[in-house]
């Protein structure tokens, strides 16, 4: 799966890659509407925290982590490197 999204957005995500285990398992429907909110900056199932740091990464440009769960209760992250480049979707498992 590669796409490309609008770099308008509060998070410019560059070019879209998804892993194969992904591509396989994963409703595209579910990506697309994960990446629609990490793109508004909604980091899903991420601690407090870890939301907290994503702001602060946001600002000085490093690399960003959002959580989402598809509709089956899948558990899958979203990557978006430092320079906004690419991001990439995959599971924990794949890291």
């Amino acid at each position: 799966m590669k796409l490309a999204f609008d770099p308008q957005r509060k998070v410019p995500v560059g070019i879209v890659y998804a892993t194969a285990t992904v591509a396989r398992q994963l409703d595209r429907i579910d990506v697309l509407k994960a990446l629609d909110r990490h793109q508004d900056g909604d980091w899903g199932l991420v601690s407090e925290s870890d939301a907290t740091e994503n702001e602060f990464v946001l600002i000085n440009g490093l690399r960003l982590l959002s959580v989402f769960e598809d509709r089956k209760g899948v558990r899958f992250w979203i990557i978006t490197e430092a320079d906004r480049s690419y991001t990439t979707v995959l599971f924990p498992s794949d890291y």
